[in-house]
């Protein structure tokens, strides 16, 4: 997978975030009280949405699971200028209670539908990088690349879904 040179670059920032929060000084995992205390932060850190996203965006960590990873992987190599709404975009993630009220306070804020959007592909990618799926690293030249078959039923289903979401097919 290609990653636009948007989430490449936010991709590390976001990773440097949370590795920042995940422990003290004395080694110790704090990354659950960290990252809850940034949520209730939340509105004073919106101001920061457009400038650095990611140390916002880190407020929904875990709190998202994906139900179409393919329009995922599909998004993560866009710019921002070929984002897709957020309302195009919506039933691909799911969110929990709490980030569904922080997702819903960003929605009504200027730049907060791009912002939202590149949350929820910061947390995709950095849940690939982690494991959690397919690995998605630009820099992982080991891995295998998917035979072309596997590549092309990728693609159909990705299209399938897109137009089902009222995006033109690409020819």
């Amino acid at each position: 997978m290609r990653l636009s040179y948007f989430f490449e670059d936010l991709t590390k920032a976001y990773q440097a975030e949370l590795e920042d929060l995940q422990s003290d000084s004395e080694g110790k995992n704090v990354l659950a009280a960290r990252l809850k205390e940034k949520r209730t932060q939340f509105p004073m850190l919106m101001s920061m949405i457009e400038t650095d996203p990611e140390m916002v965006a880190v407020a929904f960590h875990g709190g998202m699971t994906f139900a179409n990873p393919h329009a995922m992987s599909l998004l993560s190599s866009s710019e921002p200028d070929e984002f897709p709404s957020w309302e195009e975009l919506a039933e691909a993630v799911h969110f929990d209670s709490s980030s569904q009220k922080l997702a819903d306070s960003v929605l009504l804020e200027s730049g907060g539908e791009r912002f939202l959007i590149t949350t929820v592909c910061l947390e995709y990618l950095y849940g690939k990088s982690m494991g959690v799926s397919d690995d998605v690293r630009a820099d992982d030249e080991d891995k295998p690349e998917p035979s072309e078959d596997e590549e092309q039923d990728l693609e159909e289903a990705g299209a399938d879904w897109l137009a089902e979401q009222g995006f033109d097919r690409r020819g």
